[in-house]
């Protein structure tokens, strides 16, 4: 068996981290979207999550100020917008957002104030708890999941169930591949979700 000496800043890469998520987050009147790739459940009841998200994203800025954010969940059919919003900062925006810039249709979210992007396969509504070690040493947020949904097209009675509806597969690093361009094959997806949000 041949095998690989991976560098230790690249071994978060042999992980498989789950769907690239959509997190927007909205204070003020001001809001935005941004890509993260790094996500996770942590608990069942109440339903916990976390994500990691730079300290210099404007994104970050806004959950902080309100104190909760929405993820949605985009499929394959949608990684034109993942790659537009996973490569932009709304903060160099003037008199705009990326909603705007981008066309990106929403949906009032039920518990917070940030929007659920149309289209995708699952959202969920989510209030941080407050840890500030966590948050200000690693960037990452842990959140109480408040509302959640999904598409019943592919989520239905607890599982998902994409045979035959391949546009509707969330859009991760490892299942995507089967659905590129073989030129984008090979360029790590989580690339798309760069910290400037």
């Amino acid at each position: 068996m041949l095998t690989y000496t991976v560098e230790l800043s690249k071994a978060y890469r042999l992980l498989n981290h789950g769907p690239v998520i959509l997190i927007s987050a909205s204070h003020n009147g001001k809001q935005n979207i941004m890509a993260a790739a790094w996500n996770m459940p942590l608990d069942f009841d109440p339903p916990r999550i976390t994500v990691v998200i730079d300290k210099n994203t404007y994104t970050r800025e806004l959950i902080e100020a309100s104190g909760s954010f929405a993820i949605s969940v985009p499929c394959v059919a949608q990684i034109d917008i993942v790659r537009k919003v996973g490569t932009s900062s709304g903060r160099d925006l003037i008199n705009t957002d990326k909603f705007a810039l981008y066309d990106l249709e929403t949906f009032p979210s039920k518990q917070i104030t940030a929007p659920l992007l149309k289209g995708c396969v699952a959202w969920l509504e989510c209030k941080v708890i407050p840890e500030p070690h966590s948050q200000n040493t690693y960037d990452l947020f842990i959140a109480e999941v408040v509302a959640a949904y999904a598409d019943e097209f592919v989520f239905s009675d607890g599982r998902w169930h994409f045979e035959g509806h391949d546009d509707y597969v969330p859009y991760t690093t490892w299942r995507v591949g089967r659905f590129l361009p073989r030129a984008l094959q090979f360029k790590p997806l989580f690339s798309f979700c760069k910290s400037i949000g």
